[in-house]
């Protein structure tokens, strides 16, 4: 039977490529992009991460046009709606001994006092939207100053080696040799008894500034992101292409980041996301601590610091920001899981077309 040009071309065309061919030509960021896009769980903790995200950068919206209420300042005295009632917000006679005053407790209504109040009469879940946008900020901000210093360092520490190598690696050693949260608050102590603040040239920073924590967090985790990264380049600096753009007189400059930097990045991309729940974990500990996120700013640390002395009574008040560090926290983790598994390389086997 004769076959034509036409239907063995047809037949060529149905013909099931090899799954190496389907994914040939696309960029290594494209594959790794469609390798975290079909993990689910990974996308799943994206989704929750960007709700919360959301949730507390709206925190101006929420206080302002729903709850209508100033977290920020006192309402000893204040009254609120509950069941179509005016209530007031501090009721006498609470605790187990129905003495004293306590804080009304969750309404359940976000109009009014939907989380309660803490022993100010500040609503609770205001100042939680608002406290979660410190301690992203701080925590993302920290995360980022962190790994951008820390990647330029291991780049030229393991590029030039040697001298250059040995030094570095040693003040990177003295800062690794200090308990995390000792170091921290050392360097917050100090910074924030301090009468003028922090200046750095013409900069200056009073002690009520996120910089300040941002600074100091991301100072004490630069050996944890630099060790890494460093050992990485130190692989990657052996390797033939890098010595032959050596060999052809390409500059340092030239070889470390048109060379070196894209090979780098991957780590610092899949540390970044680990980084910033651990700089958020951080921060809620020193904001609990009192020497973390300063007056009047609010940060979950310091919510559930507020409420700790509430906690038979109004335990939401310290429950809810726990929660929501444990979610920001997961999440996190979860995503830098989904990166990590998207950029190796090896992971490629397990892509169709």
């Amino acid at each position: 039977m004769a076959v034509t040009f036409g239907e063995a071309a047809e037949a060529r065309d149905v013909t099931p490529r090899p799954q190496g061919q389907q994914i040939a030509g696309r960029s290594p960021w494209a594959l790794a992009w469609r390798r975290l896009w079909r993990n689910r769980i990974a996308m799943a903790a994206l989704v929750l991460l960007l709700l919360i995200i959301g949730m507390s950068f709206a925190a101006p919206i929420y206080a302002h046009d729903i709850a209508h209420t100033n977290p920020f300042t006192t309402n000893l005295d204040g009254t609120t709606i509950v069941d179509g009632k005016k209530v007031p917000i501090m009721q006498q006679g609470g605790g187990i001994l129905k003495l004293g005053e306590t804080p009304i407790g969750p309404t359940w209504d976000v109009h009014h006092y939907f989380l309660g109040a803490d022993d100010l009469g500040r609503d609770v879940a205001a100042r939680l939207l608002y406290g979660g946008r410190s301690s992203l900020e701080v925590g993302i901000g920290s995360a980022a100053i962190c790994c951008a210093i820390a990647m330029i360092v291991a780049l030229i520490a393991g590029y030039f080696g040697g001298f250059v190598d040995a030094v570095l690696s040693r003040i990177m050693d003295v800062i690794w040799a200090f308990p995390v949260y000792l170091l921290a608050i050392s360097i917050s102590t100090e910074l924030l008894t301090a009468p003028n603040g922090l200046s750095i040239g013409p900069i200056h920073l009073v002690a009520s500034s996120l910089w300040l924590p941002t600074l100091i967090i991301a100072f004490i985790y630069l050996p944890y992101v630099y060790r890494p990264v460093r050992g990485h380049v130190l692989s990657v600096v052996e390797k033939e292409f890098i010595q032959a753009a050596i060999a052809q007189g390409a500059s340092d400059l030239r070889v470390i980041f048109s060379d070196l930097l894209p090979n780098v990045i991957s780590v610092v991309i899949v540390l970044f996301p680990l980084m910033i729940a651990t700089t958020i974990l951080t921060e809620s500990a020193l904001s609990f601590l009192s020497i973390g996120v300063q007056p009047p700013n609010a940060s979950w640390g310091t919510i559930i610091n507020d409420g700790q002395d509430l906690l038979y009574t109004r335990p939401w008040v310290a429950i809810a920001p726990g929660i929501m560090i444990v979610l920001t926290v997961l999440a996190l983790n979860v995503l830098g899981d989904g990166v990590r598994d998207a950029l190796d390389p090896r992971a490629k086997l397990r892509v169709e077309g």
